[in-house]
């Protein structure tokens, strides 16, 4: 599905260079690589604060710390996502509000956020799936009605635009605050664990930094409860090479995906990933929806040709074990099923050649030839 082999032998000679400075320097934790990755960020983004943290569900959790809940509280999110968006939300005693999302962009579905909103409810998460982007005016008008927060979920769309009224800006930096992951094969990854949170507001982010340092601003002075969650020096020196690129990555991608648009252009019953004008599609994942042909058997037919393709995901949040005790069983989200069922996702990465491309379409063609309804 992506090929870290290849992308670590472009910027090879980089790498090994600041890795072995860092060893030499022996400043492994919050180190001068650390801090000067977050200021790379912070300029790239165009936000205030960026806190570097160890991954992205500690991300996500750390935000969701900062608003000073109470269990109970309800938070707004989708179903249709990794389980890490809404796991956080359990794990501080707060309540999972799973809602729809739009079949052509996959995220969270403003009407469905709507119709969800009590007075229990705080927060808002929209997720940016597969490197699309959510309904940001919308959800940011019903957050502003109704005085909820918003945590975006940006770790499957970093680099994205999207349009605001003042302008194209980043994702993860429309809403209160935004999270992401640099697992090896997100857009932006690093060579293990990694993740930031964003945010414009200068209390939270405060908040924010003693919260992933165990709660201190001075060593030794614990004022909030807070955790152990820190980006490394190696992590962070070669995410500041990665980010360089990452624009000249997102083009590659987006090359890709043009490639699997034109060839698929051909079948009324497969549904490409959708694109517009608002916002800019990163495709960290290039995800169909096959209407009418047998998912499943597609996706051992390509394994069988050694093509990888994934189904994400295959079980939403709310039919999971772990959220039987919300009752979120009984919760109906005829979009999330409908898509549970149909969607599959191809390889797609920065180092793709046209022969492995012209394979995979190759193998996709015989299937659908030799399976017609």
């Amino acid at each position: 599905m992506v090929d870290l082999v290849s992308q670590y032998q472009n910027i090879k000679p980089e790498v090994d260079q600041a890795i072995s400075e860092i060893l030499e320097s022996a400043q492994f934790i919050n180190g001068p690589a650390v801090k000067q990755f977050q200021s790379d960020l912070e300029s790239y983004l165009n936000v205030k604060h960026v806190i570097p943290c160890a991954n992205g569900t500690d991300a996500l959790q750390i935000a969701l710390m900062a608003l000073d809940l109470k269990p109970g509280d309800e938070i707004i999110t989708p179903s249709f996502t990794f389980i890490a968006t809404t796991e956080v939300i359990a794990l501080l005693g707060l309540k999972p509000v799973f809602v729809d999302v739009d079949k052509d962009t996959f995220c969270i579905d403003p009407d469905s956020i709507r119709n969800a909103i009590t007075d229990k409810t705080k927060v808002i998460v929209p997720v940016h799936l597969y490197g699309q982007v959510a309904n940001m005016k919308e959800i940011m008008s019903i957050a502003d009605e109704h005085g909820l927060y918003v945590i975006e979920d940006n770790a499957q769309a970093i680099g994205s635009n999207y349009h605001m009224d003042k302008g194209d800006v980043k994702t993860g930096t429309i809403g209160h605050m935004g999270c992401t992951s640099f697992f090896p094969s997100k857009n932006l990854g690093c060579y293990g664990d990694g993740g930031a949170i964003f945010t414009n507001d200068d209390d939270l982010a405060g908040k924010m930094r003693m919260i992933v340092n165990h709660g201190q601003s001075k060593r030794y002075y614990h004022d909030l409860v807070g955790c152990n969650s820190r980006l490394d020096s190696i992590q962070a020196a070669v995410l500041s090479i990665k980010l360089r690129k990452l624009d000249e990555y997102i083009d590659a991608r987006r090359k890709v995906a043009d490639h699997y648009d034109r060839f698929f252009a051909k079948w009324d019953n497969i549904q490409t990933p959708h694109r517009d004008d608002v916002s800019k599609h990163v495709f960290h994942q290039y995800t169909l929806i096959l209407d009418g042909i047998d998912r499943d058997a597609l996706n051992q037919f390509l394994a069988d040709r050694d093509v990888p393709s994934m189904i994400y995901y295959p079980v939403p949040a709310h039919k999971q074990k772990m959220f039987e005790s919300f009752g979120s069983d009984q919760t109906e989200l005829p979009i999330t099923d409908w898509l549970t069922e149909r969607v599959l996702s191809l390889p797609i990465h920065t180092e793709m050649e046209p022969d492995q491309l012209d394979y995979i379409c190759s193998s996709i063609e015989e299937f659908l030839n030799t399976n017609k309804a």
